[in-house]
């Protein structure tokens, strides 16, 4: 047992970089940083990217919001899933959300990203990424928390084609 904080910046839920709450919603955060840097084929914080791209959630949300989500991925990537590739993002971007309770449970992550279970609408965009950005983006997101989120507008929209099926590669 410990009584101080370990772990690596950046993969931290925020409840638990800031109240030390660690719980099996945590794990779940950290998955969900970890499918990004997949399907983006980066780190969480590069600073050899441009101001507006270092910090993966920052561009990702930025992108979200105008319904581009799907720039994020990997330019390596010849071929892929439009959709599959959405679901991906959209279930990270579930994972990561500020409280733990708005983030699914493991079997729920599971069904969704195999395509059992619909993915849930991803509403709020965390208020540690607005906080952050406040203060000028000079500290690690999961430095930041509290209970309080900005709705996105868009991001109905993009959840619901998230489910379509079948749809073809590039």
């Amino acid at each position: 047992m410990s009584t101080k904080i370990a772990g690596t910046m950046g993969y931290l839920a925020p409840e638990y970089a800031m109240k030390g709450r660690l719980t099996e919603k945590a794990d779940i955060f950290a998955f969900g940083v970890v499918m990004l840097e997949i399907v983006a084929g980066r780190p969480n914080t590069d600073n050899s990217f441009e101001e507006g791209k270092i910090y993966l959630f920052e561009w990702l949300w930025s992108l979200y919001e105008k319904a581009q989500a799907l720039e994020i991925l990997d330019p390596n990537l010849n071929e892929f899933n439009k959709v599959e590739a959405f679901r991906v993002i959209c279930v990270a971007l579930l994972c990561t959300q500020g409280s733990p309770h708005q983030r699914p449970p493991m079997s729920k992550v599971v069904a969704m990203l195999t395509g059992e279970a619909e993915v849930a609408e991803v509403a709020m965009k965390p208020s540690y990424i607005n906080e952050w950005l406040l203060r000028g983006g000079n500290q690690s997101y999961s430095g930041f928390y509290s209970s309080d989120f900005t709705t996105n507008t868009e991001s109905k929209h993009l959840t619901q084609s998230a489910t379509i099926t079948g749809a073809g590669h590039g």
